[in-house]
């Protein structure tokens, strides 16, 4: 029998029989990885398992290959102190979506599980949005696909970091930028330390993140990116105030 214990963060659950529930969950030492809940549907842990909470799980099987089976205990309730907030429950959503489709089964990603959690902990407070954003940057490096927003690519310049070039991710002035401005995506000055993040900034954010999230993950695996991350960028393009 293998078995091991680990803390996670609860990225999906999918019904199975009468009873049970097959959970996907983010652990820290292991990388993505499902197990089977016997008796998950109850009253008892409904509260526990909602997707973003932060639980403890013990895995036990057969053989390495298996679903196997896992119990779990409550660690943080991140979900229940998002209920009254439809646009942070929708950030929440969009980060264990990613984090679930975008990431191979079985490999660790420490660092990752460590900015979700910090995520999930920020999503109740009043930067949110702007913590949201930067943590799709964070997702792109861990994934390999890191940007340079640190300098512009073509003079070198730190200030003045307005566009990002498609092809190479990189940072352009936006002196050096103007002529091309048609074909880069926008940088918004909050992903440079520059400023507050309103409904126009996060809507530049995501739209250049999930521009390189779709060509380096996404569009590699045929598949769209999750709606419950299309959905939080619909919301930040239609708001006209406080995301």
């Amino acid at each position: 029998m293998i078995e091991w214990r680990d803390e996670a963060i609860l990225l999906s659950t999918r019904r199975h029989g009468e009873n049970a529930l097959v959970l996907t969950v983010l652990t820290r030492d292991r990388g993505r990885h499902a197990g089977l809940v016997r008796g998950g549907q109850s009253r008892k842990l409904k509260g526990a398992l909602q997707t973003g909470n932060r639980i403890a799980v013990n895995w036990r099987a057969r053989l390495e290959d298996q679903l196997g089976t896992m119990t779990v205990e409550p660690v943080h309730g991140y979900a229940a102190l998002l209920m009254d907030h439809p646009g942070k429950l929708l950030a929440m959503g969009a980060a264990v979506a990613l984090t679930e489709a975008a990431l191979p089964e079985r490999e660790p990603h420490p660092d990752l599980f460590d900015s979700l959690d910090a995520l999930m902990v920020a999503l109740d407070g009043p930067t949110w949005a702007e913590t949201y954003a930067r943590w799709e940057v964070g997702l792109l490096a861990e994934l390999g696909f890191g940007l340079d927003l640190t300098s512009c690519a073509a003079t070198g310049v730190t200030d003045d970091l307005r566009y990002v070039s498609p092809k190479t991710g990189r940072a352009v002035s936006g002196e050096a930028g103007e002529p091309y401005r048609d074909k880069l995506l926008t940088l918004p000055s909050f992903l440079t330390g520059r400023g507050n993040a309103g409904p126009n900034a996060l809507t530049e954010a995501l739209t250049m993140t999930g521009y390189f999230l779709n060509r380096h993950v996404f569009d590699v695996m045929g598949r769209p990116i999750p709606d419950a991350r299309a959905r939080l960028l619909d919301r930040f393009r239609t708001a006209r105030g406080p995301a």
